[in-house]
């Protein structure tokens, strides 16, 4: 897996995922031209996109009637100690990603159930939940 990005023109990022194209931008209101998503919109499209994809794989191999999903995500930043179920420092700020998912088909509230925990098992779910370590190096 591979990206390449470069700066075009004032915050506007020419993203390279093989044979596809976008630009990653800033809403004008921080100085942006709002030419395409900011980078945490594209972050919360990763998420989403990996969610919907393995809930629908995991209907499809069961046989399950799923229609459809709608899923509403958003990302705050919030202290930890306003946080239920976080373990860090009660006085730490943490990101918080919110996700509302709902199911259209027909399907019963245990069937429910297991697509939303299978939809917290999605490779970039998992990814953004455990350790990661992102390693920078200067090439010139």
């Amino acid at each position: 897996m591979s990206v390449q990005a470069h700066i075009r023109e004032n915050f506007q990022i020419e993203v390279n995922s093989g044979a596809h194209t976008f630009i990653v931008d800033e809403p004008a209101s921080v100085g942006g031209d709002d030419l395409g998503p900011s980078p945490y919109d594209v972050l919360l499209a990763s998420l989403a996109a990996c969610k919907l994809i393995t809930v629908q794989m995991y209907a499809r191999r069961k046989g399950w009637p799923l229609e459809d999903v709608q899923l509403e995500m958003s990302t705050s930043k919030i202290h930890a100690s306003d946080c239920e179920d976080c373990e860090s420092d009660p006085n730490a700020r943490i990101d918080l990603i919110e996700a509302e998912l709902r199911f259209i088909g027909d399907l019963d509230d245990e069937q429910k159930a297991r697509l939303l925990y299978i939809s917290e098992r999605c490779p970039v779910h998992r990814t953004l939940t455990t350790e990661t370590k992102i390693q920078s190096k200067l090439l010139n």
